[in-house]
């Protein structure tokens, strides 16, 4: 089966895009998505994401992460969603339909992409991506001494591997689960043991994102992010709502802010939903037999 993409990115969270709002979806099972999202023997992505018709907005938005897992949301692949379908509508305001409901989008700003690729574009992109949900039915959470009520601040997680002492998380549901633990230094995590044993911890029924967060000098927030079924990625866009939210409730910080992730920057407002901030591009286009 041969199928064309489109290859994007936002804040360094990639994706690889299928166009169906004018063909039929093709059928692919987690081992295809997982070597389409391959490094080293597919494209290289941090999921495969399917933009389709839908009945309630101008797109659908399905999802995988790398391993082949379904995920409801990502915050970046809306951004890119957004921006890719507003350019195929001809429309700056739109509204893209996932499994956690119906986004309104807005395309800001966009232009000509890398300089060494004219055909490449890419934009500034705000998404709104809902109101956080605090319980831990909604989350969903199971720790002891949990009853149910929100939020859930500094929850105690107990010894995590790769991080000193006894570790204490703020939780919270933009779509899907996160767990923002505050740290001294983001980077000095060692993410490959402290990431996984946070996303599979049996306090979370269906796994967890985890986001390890700083407050530096100038009241900004640095995250790094381990995403649930993908790992480290250089960014995460509900990780990003999540942090804000968790910043609030946790640090008593603004509820607008920049968040400096790895791949770049993103920005964050809560008002009643939480609105996302940020670029998207349209890295290139091509075609691969799987």
């Amino acid at each position: 089966m041969q199928l064309d993409f489109i290859k994007m990115e936002g804040a360094g969270n990639d994706y690889v895009y299928l166009d169906c709002l004018k063909t039929p979806a093709p059928s692919l099972s987690p081992a295809q998505i997982a070597r389409i999202s391959d490094r080293h023997f597919g494209i290289g992505s941090d999921g495969v994401v399917m933009i389709l018709p839908s009945d309630r907005a101008d797109a659908f938005m399905r999802m995988w992460n790398s391993d082949g897992s379904e995920s409801a949301m990502c915050g970046n692949a809306l951004r890119c969603v957004a921006f890719y379908t507003g350019q195929q509508l001809g429309q700056d305001s739109l509204s893209i339909e996932t499994l956690s409901g119906v986004h309104p989008a807005q395309i800001l700003e966009k232009g000509a992409g890398d300089s060494k690729d004219p055909v490449t574009l890419q934009g500034y992109v705000s998404v709104s991506i809902g109101k956080p949900r605090l319980e831990a039915a909604q989350i969903p959470f199971s720790g002891p001494g949990t009853t149910g009520a929100g939020p859930l601040v500094d929850v105690p997680l107990g010894t995590i591997p790769g991080i000193a002492g006894e570790v204490r998380a703020t939780l919270v549901s933009m779509g899907n689960p996160h767990c923002v633990v505050f740290v001294p230094e983001p980077d000095a995590i060692d993410i490959s043991l402290s990431g996984p044993a946070i996303e599979r911890h049996p306090a979370f029924p269906e796994k967890t994102n985890v986001e390890f967060v700083s407050i530096l000098p100038d009241g900004s927030i640095k995250q790094r992010t381990w995403e649930r079924g993908s790992g480290e990625t250089l960014a995460c866009g509900s990780g990003v709502c999540a942090v804000l939210v968790a910043s609030v409730l946790a640090r008593n910080l603004p509820r607008k802010n920049t968040i400096r992730v790895r791949g770049g920057e993103l920005r964050a407002e809560w008002t009643d939903e939480v609105v996302l901030y940020g670029p998207a591009r349209i890295v290139y286009k091509g075609r691969i037999t799987v």
